[in-house]
């Protein structure tokens, strides 16, 4: 396993749904049209809140500021997580688990807050609390000064257990060749932009009864990684999306209760931790809100209760 740190300087961002019209033309732009923008960095990711965007400056640079756009002050600094086998053709479901003693316990305890972005090849880990992003130089910033102008940070790793819902949605994990883009940018565009029917935004409230919207698409130095439910990939053109040899499907577990913020450290410790100590995979996503691990199908009994011990242990 390897540890980079990336040029990339990112931005997280949140579209309100019912704004997302505001932003269809320069999600096209940097979705399909990478030839006109310099975006190398791009993420986009719908929850049933809102669209959580990471993206690098030029990316930043297409959207235009609007009442339905919330950006956190915070510019993030780019990590990569590199396994021994990393290639879009010989995929390993290893994820945050990997990572979780080397890199994501010691981040943690040295009271880094952090984003993960896992996605079909590698992880990415956005650092916040270390640099602050002044006249285009990353410049060092004390403990007690980071702040990203949402919530008050805290002094260590959090005391909170965050509490945990499992949808009902089946995950895949996918990947696509850049050149075959085009060929499913109707149904892309489809799926982002236009299925948003009242069954989709009038699900239960609860979501251990019923599915969420959650799909995500990251296009990041030329590598495309798409994660949709079982159900939305019956849309595309199968010969195109690639997966694992296995065609393993994926369960989430979807953290937080309220909105998390930026500032507190150790929310992904407090899961990564006890899932790689139970030798359990997962991929892990945050947003802008909430935090999503995704685990094998046949292990989500287990993941539930590897986690609420979790939460009963520190009662």
């Amino acid at each position: 396993m390897e540890l980079h740190i990336l040029e990339h300087r990112v931005r997280v961002l949140s579209i309100a749904r019912p704004g997302l019209w505001l932003y269809t033309h320069p999600l096209v732009k940097l979705l399909f049209l990478r030839q006109r923008s310099r975006c190398k960095f791009f993420s986009l990711t719908e929850t049933p809140e809102d669209y959580t965007l990471m993206l690098d400056e030029e990316g930043y640079k297409e959207l235009p500021p609007s009442e339905f756009l919330q950006v956190a002050e915070a510019t993030w600094l780019v990590l990569n997580v590199l396994s021994n086998s990393s290639s879009a053709t010989d995929f390993q479901a290893v994820g945050v688990t990997k990572i979780a003693r080397s890199v994501i316990a010691p981040l943690a305890e040295h009271h880094v807050s952090v984003l993960m972005l896992s996605t079909y090849q590698t992880d990415f880990i956005l650092e916040f609390a270390i640099y602050r992003e002044v006249d285009g130089e990353p410049v060092p910033v004390a403990c007690d000064d980071a702040s990203n102008g949402f919530h008050k940070a805290r002094l260590g790793p959090s005391p909170t257990v965050h509490p945990i819902q499992s949808p009902q949605n089946r995950f895949c994990i996918l990947t696509l060749d850049p050149d075959t883009l085009p060929a499913i940018a109707t149904t892309l565009m489809d799926v982002l932009f236009y299925s948003h029917s009242a069954s989709k935004e009038g699900s239960s409230d609860d979501p251990d009864l019923d599915s969420i919207p959650f799909f995500a698409f990251s296009l990041i130095e030329g590598y495309i990684s798409i994660v949709m439910d079982a159900e939305t990939q019956k849309k595309f053109p199968s010969d195109l999306l690639l997966t694992s040899s296995c065609g393993e499907l994926w369960r989430m577990v979807r953290i937080g209760g309220q909105p998390l913020g930026f500032d507190e450290c150790g929310i992904v410790a407090q899961i990564a931790g006890p899932l790689a100590a139970a030798d359990i995979s997962a991929y892990y996503i945050s947003t802008f809100n909430f935090d999503h691990a995704l685990v094998p199908e046949d292990g989500i009994d287990s993941v539930i209760e590897v986690l609420q011990n979790r939460q009963e242990s520190r009662c």
